[in-house]
């Protein structure tokens, strides 16, 4: 007997969303890097990445905020999941708040740029749901 049931798809991956805001000269401000891989390559959203085996999801943020800005964050508090599908990915999107020290971010990995951008001037285009994470993540430190 021949079957034609389709196998089962992988499920999705976990990934985090490191979330750094601080209160700039001009009011609230978040980090966010362009993009160099897909998903999404090219457009802005926050520093991130796969959580690797046997890493937290705090320890996963603080890890891509460091290799993606060479900043450090500490104190990691999800506050939100992002679905994001778009062919042939599938991740759930942990998004992580972390605290800032201060310094100065630098692009690196697989980040083209990264800045700090101001919630209502949030750059062009963006990634999934990034001004809705921005404004939780302000509301967190409000």
């Amino acid at each position: 007997m021949e079957s034609s049931a389709v196998p089962p798809a992988p499920g999705p991956r976990l990934a985090v969303l490191a979330v750094v805001t601080r209160n700039g000269d001009a009011g609230p401000q978040v980090l966010l890097v362009r993009r160099a891989n897909p998903p999404q390559a090219g457009h802005w959203g926050f520093p991130g990445g796969k959580v690797d085996w046997g890493e937290d999801i705090g320890q996963a943020a603080i890890r891509e905020l460091r290799e993606e800005t060479g900043l450090t964050g500490s104190d990691p508090q999800a506050f939100e999941v992002v679905d994001l599908v778009e062919e042939p990915h599938h991740y759930l999107l942990v998004a992580v708040h972390l605290a800032w020290a201060g310094g100065a971010p630098t692009a690196g990995d697989d980040a083209l740029e990264t800045r700090w951008v101001g919630l209502g001037a949030l750059p062009r285009p963006l990634c999934a749901d990034v001004p809705e994470v921005a404004a939780r993540a302000q509301a967190l430190t409000a």
